[in-house]
């Protein structure tokens, strides 16, 4: 019941993720957010409320928006090891995961364990700038330096926190401020709620900006992962997605002993990755020891005169290094390597025996496609 309706929370932003949303009745075409409003929605950064709104000058709470922060990064799959305790949430908070990750990736700070998150609080807009510019590698700046620039553009710049002044001219000076051009004054308003249209804006700006200069954990994480092992041919390569295409052959090893003779069709079979699969390039696609499972799709015991055994594997499911599982559609047909001879006598007179040994391996066909994230290694479903 907790992952039920730890789940159902986590719809209050991602229930639209695999489906987004491409126009908002609210969001009209002249709206000065509407260009990254569709951006991001298309690419599942931010999502719209069950009645298909997107309600651009709602507020944002502080969970949200690590959530779309995680997101526009592209780090939604990394597993953090050493989580922080906070006093106000636990493990079965919709967000705690990725709050996680936003402060492994030095997006927001902790000063001490056990301090408040305030998950539900309103972001501001000098957090989400803050944010924004945490994610990045910036160049030094003095606070004489970051006044001097604010004060050149804001009319409050000389009352904005102590803590937000070098973010923020930091953030002015690459152009990441989001001033609505209705005001008719620019100013910071760094303690009042973001609206969920500045937010958008906002985060638009960090994602072109991490592209060029992330922080050092999201230019590790943003890497391309690279070593040796089988090298798929087919296998190609688009910006950080590599993909294998369905009729690639791939070589499994078998953790389950099967035989024509003594196996039943039906039965589930269970094999690893022996070995990384990976590009030309020497990225890595799958990782070394991920876990396949599948069916012996049809078994036939060899019999002399009658027949040739049979033995063809439907694999079903691949569990990766991320704890993730998902479909590894393929099929493997178990067969004898013979000299001619050999073949011409089995074609004769038949009633070959066949068989896999635990540790035996065979090639699997893939029957659909597997898109990789290189940089991670999370298959898209």
């Amino acid at each position: 019941m907790k992952n039920l309706l730890k789940g159902i929370m986590a719809l209050t932003i991602m229930c639209f993720a695999a489906a987004p949303v491409l126009a908002f009745p609210d969001v009209s075409d002249n709206h000065w957010a509407a260009p990254q409003i569709k951006l991001l929605s298309e690419q599942g950064v931010i999502v719209g409320y069950p009645d298909g709104t997107f309600k651009p000058d709602n507020n944002v709470t502080r969970a949200e928006f690590a959530a779309m922060a995680i997101r526009a990064l592209g780090q939604q799959h990394t597993k953090v090891a050493q989580p922080v305790h906070f006093s106000d949430i636990d493990e079965e908070y919709w967000a705690y995961s990725d709050i996680q990750k936003a402060l492994y990736f030095d997006l927001i700070s902790c000063d001490k364990a056990g301090e408040l998150f305030r998950p539900e609080d309103s972001v501001s807009r000098a957090e989400s700038l803050s944010v924004a510019v945490n994610a990045l590698t910036t160049e030094t700046i003095s606070k004489a330096k970051a006044q001097e620039v604010l004060a050149k553009a804001y009319i409050d710049a000389n009352i904005i926190p102590e803590w937000f002044i070098i973010p923020a001219g930091k953030a002015e000076i690459l152009g990441m401020v989001v001033v609505a051009p209705s005001a008719e004054k620019a100013a910071l308003e760094a303690e009042r709620p973001a609206t969920r249209a500045e937010v958008t804006a906002i985060l638009f700006k960090m994602m072109e900006q991490a592209k060029l200069n992330p922080n050092a954990k999201l230019a590790e994480a943003m890497r391309k992962k690279t070593g040796d092992g089988f090298v798929v041919d087919s296998a190609t390569v688009q910006g950080s997605i590599g993909t294998i295409p369905a009729g690639t052959i791939l070589p499994i090893k078998l953790t389950t002993y099967i035989s024509s003779q003594s196996s039943q069709g039906g039965a589930m079979y269970t094999a690893t990755v022996p070995q990384n699969y990976i590009t030309r390039d020497k990225f890595i696609l799958v990782r070394e020891g991920a876990a396949l499972k599948g069916q012996l799709l049809d078994v036939r015991p060899g019999q002399y005169f009658v027949r040739n055994g049979v033995l063809v594997l439907k694999n079903a499911l691949i569990t990766t290094e991320n704890d993730q599982t998902t479909v590894f559609d393929g099929t493997a047909e178990i067969y004898k390597d013979r000299n001619w001879w050999m073949k011409f006598v089995r074609w004769a007179f038949k009633g070959e025996k066949l068989e896999v040994a635990a540790d035996g391996y065979a090639n699997m066909k893939l029957l659909k496609p597997l898109k990789i994230d290189l940089t991670n290694g999370w298959i898209y479903e």
